[in-house]
Parts: structure tokens; sequence; C-alpha cells
């Protein structure tokens, strides 16, 4: 369905951007086959509107014109609808071809090498290499998780999807009802922020835990986009960077080296165990789940029972 409509707004603009004169609904239906297929004239004329619509929502500047026989034809100048030249510096250029190349290994790698292609065809110099004047920088942001694209289209055009999401402390994935705002990389890994619908919150989700195929869902958005979608600052708060206080706990010997990373301090120990103390903020209960077995939490209090009640939860599954 979607690509029946593709190819048939391609007709129409082809035809509107093709004519010296306007013409009319009758003419343009009689040259485009999905017109002519449609059941009725209601039906064509419905068909046509929309598409009118879609096409000037795209940017195509259609004309209306009224002949002396009071007709109503359209047609889409070339002149205006036609961009403006493109020139570019070296140094934009360079730009332009260190953004292409950090999505090489990733899924946009086609459309980014496509979008240098039609700089070349707008006008970019052939003897400006946009790949040239930083050639040592290799920047790279992998994105291997089959939601990335799905996910990714969604957030463009703000369409709710499902997907089922496993949580670092849950034995089974659960479905989520998302409205997705916007993608992130954080420390090699990409986040989705978005609203939860079954929460009634706002979520981020980390795209390595989501499992199956994230499907769209028709409808609009229930909750507001934020104008600042501030991922890195969530993830990193609920990860604990931005505590203000310590925890104290027994980490197995050589293990947990995530966790020695982030130690203010270390006590070697005799018996297999070592001490650290470590910064504690939000979401470190989670975190320290993660590593099951190797690691057992002194103080405060609080974080050893919330650990206890996590680890209690996933036994039970």
């Amino acid at each position: 369905m979607a690509i029946a409509k593709a190819e048939r707004l391609m007709n129409l603009a082809l035809c509107l951007l093709g004519t010296r004169r306007p013409l009319s609904k009758r003419e343009l239906r009689e040259s485009i086959e999905a017109y002519l297929e449609a059941g009725s004239d209601d039906s064509f004329n419905r068909m046509f509107e929309r598409d009118k619509d879609d096409l000037r929502e795209l940017g195509l500047v259609i004309e209306t014109v009224e002949n002396l026989e009071g007709e109503v034809g359209y047609l889409a100048r070339r002149d205006s609808n036609r961009l403006p030249a493109i020139t570019l510096d070296a140094e934009e250029a360079a730009a332009l071809g260190l953004a292409a190349k950090v999505w090489q290994q990733a899924r946009l790698a086609g459309a980014a090498s496509g979008a240098l292609q039609k700089l070349r065809a707008a006008g970019l110099p052939e003897d400006v290499d946009p790949y040239g004047a930083h050639s040592a920088l290799e920047p790279r942001i992998p994105a291997h998780e089959a939601s990335f694209e799905p996910l990714m289209l969604a957030c463009r055009d703000r369409r709710p999807v499902v997907f089922d999401y496993r949580k670092a402390t849950a034995a089974r994935p659960e479905q989520r009802h998302v409205e997705p705002w916007a993608l992130e990389c954080w420390r090699g890994h990409w986040y989705l922020a978005g609203w939860d619908r079954d929460r009634g919150a706002e979520r981020v989700f980390r795209l390595s835990r989501i499992t199956g195929k994230v499907r769209a869902r028709a409808g609009k958005y229930t909750a507001d986009v934020p104008d600042v979608v501030t991922v890195r600052e969530t993830v990193a708060s609920w990860a604990g960077e931005t505590a203000d206080r310590t925890a104290l706990i027994r980490l197995r010997t050589d293990a947990g080296y995530p966790l020695r990373a982030k130690a203010v301090a270390v006590q070697k120990g005799d018996d297999g165990w070592d001490e650290l103390e470590i910064p504690y903020g939000h979401g470190l209960d989670a975190w320290l789940v993660e590593f099951g077995p190797d690691v057992v939490v002194l103080e405060p209090a609080e974080l050893r029972a919330d650990v206890v009640d996590r680890l209690r939860a996933v036994a039970k599954g």
C-alpha cells in the first residue's frame, strides 16, 4: 500500500513538473494509471486532493491556474521548485565528509554516501575531497541493533511503536507501548527516549535489551514531545553518574571491572574479596544486580535492601 502511494505521488509530481501548461483534473486522471483505476469520480477527487496536499507538504510548489473557459488546471514550474546553487568551501566539505564516514558501519551508510553523491551532482567541486582534509580521523558510530532503523523512522515520523523489552533485572521481556522521541548513543550503547504509555511517564530504553521486532502503530501521540530530550543526562543519572554520595560494597577479586573503574577508594582483601567505595546515585541498585553473586552491598542499608529485593524478584521469575 505504501509503495503504491509513493509511486502515485511520484507520477503526479512528474506530470506537474513536465508540463508547459496547466493540466486539468481530467487530463491528470487520464495520464496516471492509479487514477484511471479509481472506482468513481468522488473516489478520484478525494485521492487527488490528498495527493496534492501531500506533495505540497513535501515542499513541491503547485500552482492552481484557471483558463479562459473557467476550467482549473495545475502545474509545478521548474524554476519555482529548483534548489539554489550549493557552494561549499573545503572545510564545509570536509565536515560533511566526516559526518558521512560516521555512519559507514551503521545502517545509514547508504543514505550518507547517497547524500554526498547528490552534493556532487548539485555542484560540489570535483577537486574538493570531502574526506581528504581530515583523513586521519576515523569516526564511527556503530548501530548493529535491528531495532535502530525502525525506531529512527518512528522518531522521525512521530509514530507510536510496540516492542518487547527485557530489563536488566527481569527474567523475561515485557511488552512496551512507547511514543518515541529521540535516539542517542552514549558510551557505546544506543538509547531511546520516549513516553511509556503503560506507565504514563518518560522512559529511556537501551536498544540492546529490545527483543523481537519493533512494530509501528497507527494514531497520534498522547503526550507532548519536549523541546529538548536529554537522553544522556537521564541515562547518566540512572547509572549513578551524577551521584553526590557513596556506597560501600564488597567485590569478588578479579571481578566487576566496570565497578572498579568507578571506585573512589579500594581496599584489597586477603579472603578473595575487596571493599570498594563507589558513587551512589539513582539506578545503582539495578546496575549492581547485573554482577550477581560477585557483589555484596555493605552500606547504606536502603541500597542493600533494594538490591536484595531485585535479586528476589529475579529468582521468582
